[in-house]
């Protein structure tokens, strides 16, 4: 049988023969991911021991356990548990106040504590905490983490708290330890310059992590050159401190509880979500790890956190740093993390002479630099674009001033105040225009907001015409009665009512057919195309004014009137304009502000065909600023230096890869293409048309599906429907190919800075495929409401 006429006869011995190369795979790919992980590891849980003043030996014990028990009992299987970054300053403090055996005792009740939230369900409830907070915890904990461990780095030693060290900080520049400050210097040179290593050694040297190599350089660099500098000591085990039973005030114990619990749950849970997301953007076939539990996740915490204070160890959190290296690195079960703390369990037994040879100053400078990438720039965007940067500032300061459990209190307050000033920060005015009233409200439409929307409503005349023009999203159940009870009375007295915008009568009142929930995802489109009419048969009409989207229901209704005809040309445009300009300007103004100020920075060059019924917008569910789109008949890309190249299409790549340094290019093909049509529909000879000559560049698509060297490609488990599909799933797979050819994607490529991607939409069933990588599949993915995607698959590669 040829390889593009597949047959049932084939399938089983291949299915046969594909478990046991699939293990062997999935094997070798956890034990590489492991080893890279563990490389990681191993110099973090040292430093964030030594951030916590806590014995050297509790770092490595909790990324033993934490890799082991976490890792086996977990919801997340490629999450990577360890010495909580979240918990450093929390730790410290505890050690400072109830010595260290009490703090392992602590750290066991947290454990016990996740494990009663994880039985009760409520670890999704954790993740009600507003973003901002979290993000500003974690940057505050990282300031502090960056304060203190710069004292160490300068040869000194760190204060008890974050004020008392930026206040230490004239006098220990004044005594600096120059052997200390230079290995600092090195290590700190070597992490961020590592990553940048050009060229093929450079290519090969990054495949050792960055924290490792820095180290190591500097641990070699102080061995050589024989400087005398405070290093690792790790003490026998026989003296390894254990836990005791709690002393100190209950309140205190209490409250310290908590905030291990709280923190240690959050930065887990968050992790674990962050990392599923990753491993849903992976394009990797064969087997995938199931969706998080979260609540199995939280249990795999607590029991990990109870063994890690038994024997000794740090509070255990998930981490990000190391998951990313771990799903990066190929890890397809969660054999690479249970893995990684066995390894690390046999380093702490058997490398105790090389981890001695350690400066502290090189631990302390991978610490602070990860101090002070916890302030991530990412975050400060987004919560500003939210208008939430009061709370992610409030949070750091009252972090670094007060402590963890103050900051997220202080933070939550905030957030609070924020909300309810929103809710009740509603603008609403009204002018005359040539003997109309026209009613202005702006914002949330709450029952704090009915007194001045009476007011201003009652100063428009009886028998008047009026426009009520509703800019918000949301309005409650108070308001609605309000602006209904109004506008019975003014229709009675003779009036004309038109209410337009965008707030969402629907949410507390029915709409226009009677029913809850409106139809706005047609909106953008329905006053352009007058496709997507949801009215009723016998929709009541205002007397006396124009039908608006979100029109209030009337007290009387005439016969509908005739359904306009569709509108073109000048008149069609002018309608959508101005619709744009009514809806949807006012709320992306200020995105678009933004980007007019700062400039675009898409992630994305999407490059597709000019069909009319692909809105690339909606179909990737992006807005302004996240893609780069080049539309073409047939999304074609030309090979350099073929014949009749149309450099519009190369000059886009070019300067999308190396102007606008986008991550990814994504080839978008659809179902029943006219272009492809037309290239298997073509005759030799026909006359050279514009069209003919553009479609030369798709003579390579045709040629391959011909071709018995590559197998068809398949889409969700299945053939093609016809020729036509097959060319069109051909021809993303051709195309990627070409883009390949090109100077700049190749140069990205080798870099490792550029990913290519196919998509396939089906236009009729309104469906997305993907294209699975290093194989002519289409797979499409399930997701959930909450963008996990779902542990079945529409189609499986057969």
């Amino acid at each position: 049988m040829t390889a593009t006429s597949p047959t049932a006869d084939h399938a089983p011995k291949k299915a046969d023969r594909a478990p046991n190369k699939g293990h062997r795979a999935d094997l070798h790919a956890d034990l590489s991911a492991s080893l890279t992980v563990f490389l990681i590891a191993l110099p973090l849980s040292l430093g964030i021991a030594l951030a916590t003043g806590a014995p050297l030996q509790a770092g490595l014990v909790a990324a033993a356990v934490g890799g082991m028990v976490a890792g086996r009992l977990g919801g997340t299987p490629l999450l990577v548990s360890g010495p909580a970054t979240g918990l450093t300053v929390v730790t410290a403090e505890l050690i400072q106040h109830y010595g260290w055996r009490t703090t392992c005792a602590i750290t066991v009740l947290a454990g016990c504590c996740q494990l009663g939230l994880a039985a009760l369900r409520t670890a999704r409830s954790a993740l009600m905490v507003s973003p901002a907070i979290v993000h500003g915890m974690l940057a505050g904990v990282g300031v502090t983490i960056a304060l203190a461990q710069l004292h160490i780095v300068l040869g000194g030693t760190p204060q008890s708290s974050a004020v008392a060290n930026v206040l230490g900080l004239p006098g220990q520049l004044a005594n600096l330890q120059p052997a200390a400050v230079g290995v600092s210097a090195l290590t700190l040179v070597v992490l961020l310059g590592w990553p940048r290593l050009p060229g093929r050694v450079g290519l090969a040297l990054r495949k050792v992590p960055a924290a490792l190599a820095a180290v190591a350089t500097a641990t070699a660099f102080a061995a050589l050159t024989g400087l005398s500098l405070p290093r690792v000591d790790l003490p026998s085990w026989r003296s390894h401190a254990l836990p005791e039973l709690p002393e100190g005030p209950v309140l205190g114990i209490l409250a310290a509880v908590l905030t291990v619990t709280l923190v240690g749950s959050v930065e887990s849970l968050l992790s674990a979500i962050a990392t599923d997301k990753l491993i849903a953007s992976q394009r990797r076939t064969g087997n995938r790890p199931p969706r998080a539990d979260l609540d199995r996740e939280l249990r795999g915490q607590g029991a990990a956190n109870v063994l890690s204070g038994l024997l000794g160890g740090l509070p255990i959190a998930g981490g990000a740093v190391r998951s990313v290296a771990n799903v990066k690195s190929g890890a397809v079960s969660r054999r690479s993390v249970m893995l990684h703390g066995l390894w690390i369990l046999l380093a702490a037994a058997l490398l105790v002479p090389v981890l001695d040879l350690i400066p502290l100053a090189a631990l302390a400078a991978l610490v602070m630099a990860l101090g002070v990438q916890m302030v991530n720039a990412t975050h400060l965007r987004t919560v500003t674009r939210h208008r939430e940067i009061a709370v992610y500032v409030a949070t750091i300061a009252a972090v670094v001033l007060g402590g963890v459990l103050e900051g997220a209190a202080i933070g939550i307050a905030v957030a609070v105040a924020i909300a309810l000033h929103r809710l009740a920060r509603t603008r609403i005015t009204v002018e005359v225009q040539d003997g109309v009233h026209r009613v202005w409200a702006r914002g949330q439409l709450t029952f704090l907001s009915v007194p001045r929307l009476s007011r201003v409503l009652n100063q428009i005349p009886p028998g008047g015409r009026a426009v009520v023009e509703l800019d918000g999203s949301f309005m409650d159940h108070a308001a609605y009665e309000t602006l209904q009870d109004w506008q019975h009375a003014h229709l009675v007295h003779g009036g004309s009512l038109e209410v337009t915008g965008r707030s969402t009568t629907r949410m507390s009142g029915p709409d226009r057919a009677g029913h809850r929930g409106g139809h706005q995802c047609c909106r953008p489109w329905t006053p352009w195309m007058n496709h997507c009419d949801h009215r009723p048969a016998a929709e009541p009409v205002i007397p006396g004014a124009a039908a608006a989207p979100d029109a209030m229901e009337p007290v009387e209704a005439p016969a509908p009137p005739p359904a306009p005809r569709r509108r073109r040309g000048a008149g069609q445009l002018a309608s959508g304009i101005s619709a744009f300009q009514r809806d949807t300007a006012p709320h992306v103004r200020e995105e678009l502000a933004r980007l007019a100020r700062e400039g675009q920075r898409p992630s994305q060059l999407f490059l597709t065909c000019a069909d009319s019924r692909l809105v690339t917008s909606m179909i990737t569910a992006s807005g302004p600023g996240d893609l780069f789109t080049v539309r073409n008949v047939g999304n074609l890309v030309p090979l350099p230096g073929a014949e009749a190249t149309d450099d519009s299409v190369a000059a886009a790549i070019e300067y999308a890869v190396d102007v606008l340094k986008v991550d990814s290019i994504t080839v978008c093909g659809h179902s029943g293409c006219g272009a492809m049509q037309a290239l298997l529909n073509s005759t030799p000879g026909a006359p050279m048309t514009p069209l003919r000559r553009w479609l030369r560049h798709g003579l390579p698509s045709l040629e391959r599906m011909a071709s018995r060297h590559h197998p068809w490609a398949r889409i969700a488990g299945r053939l093609p429907a016809d020729a036509v599909e097959q060319l069109c799933l051909t021809n993303v797979v051709q195309q990627l190919e070409h883009l390949r050819a090109h100077e700049s994607v190749a140069r990205r490529l080798a870099e490792g800075t550029l990913e290519l991607h196919g998509m396939y939409f089906h236009v009729g069933e309104a469906q997305a495929y993907l294209l699975s990588e290093g194989e002519d599949f289409f797979d499409c993915r399930v997701f959930d409401s909450v963008g996990h995607q779902a542990p079945e698959h529409v189609g499986q590669h057969a």
